[in-house]
């Protein structure tokens, strides 16, 4: 894994939305377009919480299937050990590789307090969560495809590998940012760069949208704005 980011950059980049976040990526085109990010399939379950921001500790579950050697996540501690050697703050990334991933959830209460005493903020998955009010009382970040009522089966696989959840491939050590509009991952290089291209992007966007608030808007003043703004960039 690549350098952790300061304390500092960290805040700067949880200040920021996810749109905008992926606005910047996209102003620096270091990835296609329609790459980087998870589809609607993984959606934050606790909207109103701030932006999330961590580095991803991957692992893989079924629910389904009655396991042969574990029975719970209890009986497969050893990936805890794993999860401490990814910087914090961590982000769990967790793959449901059942056929039809959801009847059960490996998170809840108790190991959304167990990951958060571990230094993780947040968790995402194909899968199921459950336990709303009881997570979303501790601050814990949760990105789900379902909500579930029961554990069923729910049992760690593997951990470490790459995992793909809503379309959105991860590995372990990725950055990753989160809010009510989803979850995608930050390129390394470009990290450290966001909050000062975000800050400008924000400020186009404010004139642009100030202008079409106004009562002197007309089209021509729109066209002359975004030509304004977007000849920097044609240079």
């Amino acid at each position: 894994m690549r350098d952790a980011l300061t304390a500092a950059q960290l805040e700067q980049l949880r200040g920021i939305d996810t749109c905008t976040v992926s606005n910047v990526i996209e102003s620096f085109g270091v990835r296609v377009r329609n790459e980087g990010f998870a589809d609607s399939s993984v959606r934050a379950v606790f909207t109103h919480f701030p932006p999330m921001v961590g580095y991803a500790v991957t692992a893989r579950i079924r629910t389904a299937p009655t396991p042969t050697l574990v029975h719970n996540y209890f009986d497969r501690t050893d990936w805890w050990n794993h999860l401490l050697t990814v910087p914090e703050p961590r982000v769990i990334v967790v793959q449901d590789i059942d056929e039809q991933p959801g009847l059960g959830a490996l998170l809840g209460e108790v190991h959304a307090n167990i990951l958060r005493a571990l230094g993780c903020v947040g968790a995402v998955t194909n899968g199921a969560v459950r336990d709303l009010p009881a997570v979303e009382a501790i601050g814990f970040h949760l990105f789900a495809g379902h909500v579930a009522v029961s554990h069923a089966y729910a049992h760690i696989v593997d951990f470490g590998s790459p995992v793909e959840v809503g379309g959105l491939t991860v590995r372990a050590g990725d950055l990753l940012h989160g809010d009510r509009h989803g979850i995608l991952s930050i390129p390394f290089e470009i990290a450290a760069e966001i909050p000062a291209v975000a800050a400008r992007i924000l400020q186009m966007e404010t004139r642009i949208v100030s202008l079409c608030q106004s009562p002197q808007f007309s089209l021509e003043k729109l066209r002359a704005l975004l030509k304004e703004l977007t000849e920097p960039e044609r240079k």
